[in-house]
């Protein structure tokens, strides 16, 4: 190993924009702060001017860039609804995913013939991280999963194959919980010692409520995509409910979409009025700062891997609802549990999708658990306490236990 171990970070999609993509870049930071030499390859559209990941010199970030002539459709990305304009895997044609299988593999090989990595960090347990092994099978490979790499081989089932038999041979895998690391030992079939369960981490010098709002009110906050798999539809219909009790409620949105279903939402807020105000996409401080005037944090989804919002939220001072989601009963109640409200989720369909007769009970459960929040925010939150429980999910933390992962595969 030398002094300054050289590490290639791999994304197939923007960077910043969602979970995966602030993962990639807090682990970025981390890594500068105790000497790696990195770089980072990603996907962004053929329209971006200048691409910036982590606070890596630009010399050291490689996109691949989607919407021009190589690869004319815009960046695929792991969920069917994105922040940006993108494509869904399940609508690519053969054609299409030939395109990407050959401009990816075209592109990491000539980046790891320049930056000569010791080792590469992917993330997501899908197409991308399926490839590496192909370039440069000395190369040792740590894959992140954000679980929506699962979703997809149940979408696309034809994909699915190629997808297993190229990741399993990627050295080691991190997950977020059990769960997922019990899903990586099933589908993968590898064996639990190349699993480590990380967790999620959340920047606590972005995140706290130093400076927040004295009086929060009835404001109440979701931050995701505009999707009816984050269950954004049923949360306006309980803040809909809700406000006929409440004259002062206001749903703050943070975050967008793109395709039908997200413009759909979005006119649906608009004629909500003053009820409900729109941010758009907000960087982490304008997050935190969002965080800081809203007295409860909701999280309607119906699929997550460990919602590290929830986490963002409440060292904000924010009390929380969530869905009962495995990951957040199983990572975050323990520690949360005094200051998170969970809903039933209601039956689904598959992955992500309700089981349509179950949603009137769903929503009511959910404008109920709101309304119990709002009451007691107005007791406040034990700050000390609130400190204590979060210690396990700070980035320094979690960057600690990935380092290790990585300096163990370069001493094997």
């Amino acid at each position: 190993m030398t002094a300054k171990p050289k590490i290639l970070h791999v994304l197939a999609q923007r960077p910043g924009l969602t979970g995966s993509g602030v993962t990639l870049e807090a682990l970025i930071r981390g890594a500068a702060v105790d000497g790696w030499d990195q770089a980072a390859v990603v996907g962004v559209p053929a329209t971006e001017q200048d691409t910036f990941v982590g606070g890596l010199r630009r010399e050291r970030i490689y996109p691949l860039r989607f919407g021009g002539k190589d690869l004319p459709f815009p960046v695929p990305g792991m969920s069917d609804v994105m922040p940006y304009r993108s494509t869904r895997f399940s609508d690519l044609d053969a054609e299409q995913m030939a395109q990407y299988r050959n401009a990816w593999h075209m592109h990491l090989s000539d980046v790891m013939g320049a930056f000569k990595p010791d080792l590469v960090h992917s993330h997501h347990v899908w197409i991308l991280s399926s490839l590496i092994k192909d370039i440069r099978p000395d190369i040792p490979v740590v894959t992140h999963c954000h679980a929506t790499g699962f979703r997809q081989m149940n979408l696309c089932q034809h994909l699915a194959y190629d997808v297993r038999e190229g990741c399993r041979r990627n050295d080691m895998f991190l997950a977020l919980h059990g769960g997922h690391a019990d899903e990586l030992e099933r589908i993968l079939g590898v064996p639990e010692q190349r699993v480590r369960q990380v967790g999620a981490g959340f920047r606590d010098d972005v995140f706290h409520a130093r400076g927040a709002d004295a009086d929060r009110g009835q404001r109440i906050l979701y931050t995701g995509k505009y999707s009816a798999a984050k269950g954004l539809p049923w949360l306006l219909d309980a803040v809909e409910t809700l406000s006929n009790r409440h004259p002062a409620l206001q749903l703050h949105v943070a975050g967008t979409g793109a395709g039908p279903e997200a413009d759909k939402l979005s006119r649906r807020m608009e004629a909500m009025g003053d009820l409900v105000v729109r941010h758009g996409q907000v960087s982490q401080l304008e997050l935190a700062e969002l965080m800081r005037s809203c007295a409860v944090c909701v999280l309607p989804s119906f699929f997550e891997g460990v919602p590290l919002v929830l986490v963002e939220a409440l060292a904000c001072g924010c009390r929380l609802v969530a869905t009962r989601l495995p990951g957040i009963v199983e990572r975050l109640v323990p520690t949360l549990g005094d200051y998170l409200s969970l809903v039933p989720l209601p039956r689904l369909e598959s992955v992500d999708v309700p089981y349509a007769p179950d949603l009137p009970a769903f929503t009511e459960a959910l404008a109920a658990a709101v309304d119990e929040a709002l009451q007691q925010s107005a007791a406040g939150i034990d700050e000390v306490g609130v400190g204590r429980a979060l210690a396990p999910f700070t980035w320094t933390r979690v960057f600690d236990l990935i380092e290790q992962v990585w300096l163990d595969l370069l001493e094997t």
